[in-house]
């Protein structure tokens, strides 16, 4: 069966209601162990099904913002899923007090019982409105987003689709596709502001409801953090500070030389070479033809696992109007399928998808032999490793997408590996800002943001752009406004992806791909530090880690010879 053919029929909450009523109450006079992960597999059954049908409308309709019929279904999960959590946190409950909690564990896993004590921490019934109203702005956001269109050159664009004017190698081309980007901001600052000020204040209200100080701790809770906490967090991000921005800060310079710059304003930075970044050959077709044959050349594993996708048409890759924007990788319990989701532009990007999104989509097809749902899924940082170092292991086949470009696309990929960490502590950085301070008008956020812009961005220059200048570059960042705090996660997992690129240019690839292959099948069975350990790394905690990273992306940038690609 294809995807398309996939069906969805909305659930009947009534019935679910009466469900897990029944079942809840049986768990709760479970006999024994056995008796009560008989119940619990009904459950999980329901559970399942339920994730399935909401994702199909999530997806859909992010296929599709302008469909009325899944228009009217995201509204239907907006408000019902609150309500459902609450079904499902009276199974936790219960769960967490039975009295054979360890023979419990032995087949849920220890994860899934510190997962669900976090869970029941960030609910209540009593912010079940706030919830919905939560999952209403964030459903607003991205129709407002995927609303751009963008006159440019005589022709209508959405934001993904100016993503190769802002990469031109024609210096007014760039900067006049980034000012028709952030006049799309401008002309909606207030509606983005107006939006956003609504989530500070209802995720407070949350925190405060539940007894948390702020809406970082409860942010924290929400994000499933089990091995780490806030002050592990600023102490990396001070290591961030010290150690990466200064090695950005040198890849900016000699980019300005191979540019023939004395000064790189904002809109000069996503443009690598005088001749063009690498581009990579044809289009959806092409690419996935080319990302087959990579897999099936990789391993026995990830051939299965692209057969797969491609069998049941499992990615929706072109940009299209009305499409959501950015990429993502989701699941569908009932079917035991990936799905992954993007807005391919001509690009380098289109390639990224087809090996970030791809780790994520691999991990989960690997990890389909659990059958507890909170732990399929690893937790969001651990998530993270699996997508960004894919990215590495694809290297070796990079010439099938680049043709004689593939030595740049890898210089170019390494760089922004790298200096995408101060960004991504930038974007953690202003949050915890924000949340600590939701009093603040949306001036006072905006000023924040660029002032922790300037500190870890120190090469952002928009001296000639009022509306960046004064701080709303953010907007484009939609994890700020749908995920709030899902983004320290990507750093921590690229220190890691950046550990797995260090032993592949040691020629230890089997190693590495073992190590690989072993967390992917692990899942969400474990927590992010033990994940690490399985796989025979370092903790991006650990002190002196950041100065290694340094060391062997530096070297390898310095091994290359970057006048070849220009």
């Amino acid at each position: 069966m294809q995807f398309n053919d996939y069906p969805y029929e909305r659930i009947n909450t009534a019935l679910i209601k009466e469900q897990f009523t029944e079942l809840n109450a049986k768990l709760k006079d479970a006999a024994n162990a056995t008796e009560a992960l008989t119940i619990i597999e009904e459950i999980q059954a329901i559970q399942a099904n339920i994730e399935t049908s909401s994702t199909l409308v999530s997806i859909r309709h992010s296929i599709d913002t302008r469909d009325k019929f899944y228009q009217e279904e995201t509204a239907f999960w907006d408000e019902n899923q609150p309500i459902i959590s609450e079904w499902i946190n009276d199974y936790y409950r219960i769960v967490i007090d039975l009295p054979f909690r360890e023979e419990l564990e032995a087949e849920l896993t220890p994860t899934f019982f510190k997962i669900i004590e976090l869970q029941l921490a960030v609910f209540s019934p009593e912010i079940i409105p706030l919830l919905q109203q939560e999952n209403q702005l964030v459903t607003e956001y991205n129709k407002l987003i995927a609303s751009a269109k963008i006159e440019f050159n005589g022709e209508d664009y959405n934001l993904p689709e100016m993503t190769p004017f802002a990469e031109s190698g024609d210096r007014s081309e760039r900067k006049a596709a980034q000012e028709a980007t952030t006049a799309f901001f401008a002309e909606n600052l207030e509606a983005f502001d107006h939006l956003y000020n609504q989530m500070v204040q209802v995720r407070h209200e949350m925190a405060l409801k539940l007894g948390f100080p702020s809406y970082v701790e409860m942010g924290y809770a929400r994000q499933k953090r089990l091995d780490y906490d806030r002050d592990d967090v600023t102490r990396y991000r001070e290591e961030v500070l010290k150690h990466i921005v200064p090695l950005v800060k040198k890849t900016y310079l000699h980019q300005a030389d191979r540019l023939n710059l004395d000064k790189l304003y904002y809109y000069d930075l996503p443009v690598s070479f005088k001749s063009g970044n690498a581009k990579p050959v044809g289009g959806v077709a092409e690419l996935t033809d080319i990302a087959t044959k990579m897999y099936h050349e990789m391993s026995p594993e990830t051939g299965e696992f692209i057969d797969y996708m491609t069998k049941h048409q499992l990615m929706d890759l072109d940009a299209r109007a009305g499409k959501q924007s950015g990429g993502y990788c989701t699941y569908l319990a009932d079917f035991k399928s990936p799905f992954i989701f993007a807005n391919f532009n001509g690009t380098s990007g289109d390639v990224d998808v087809l090996t970030h999104e791809v780790g994520h989509a691999f991990q989960i097809f690997e990890s389909r032999w659990i059958t507890t749902p909170e732990v399929i899924w690893p937790t969001y940082e651990t998530c993270e490793i699996h997508s960004m170092s894919m990215e590495f292991f694809a290297w070796p086949w990079m010439e099938g997408f680049f043709e004689d470009a593939s030595e740049k696309y890898k210089y170019d990929h390494l760089s922004e590996a790298v200096r995408f960490l101060p960004y991504g502590v930038l974007v953690d950085h202003f949050q915890h800002e924000v949340y600590e301070n939701p009093e603040w008008s949306p001036k006072e956020r905006r000023a924040a943001w660029r002032k922790l812009e300037q500190m870890y961005l120190p090469w952002k220059d928009y001296s000639d752009n009022e509306l960046l200048e004064a701080g709303a570059y953010w907007f484009r960042q939609g994890h700020i406004f749908s995920d709030p705090f899902y983004y320290i996660d990507y750093t921590l997992a690229q220190i890691v992806a950046l550990q797995f690129f260090s032993l592949l240019q040691q020629d230890k690839t089997e190693e590495a791909w073992e190590s690989y292959l072993k967390i992917c099948r692990i899942g969400g069975t474990e927590s992010f530090l033990q994940v690490i350990e399985a796989a025979e790394l370092e903790s991006p905690f650990k002190e002196n880690i950041l100065e290694d990273i340094v060391f062997y992306v530096e070297s390898y940038l310095q091994s290359v010879d970057t006048t070849q690609f220009n």
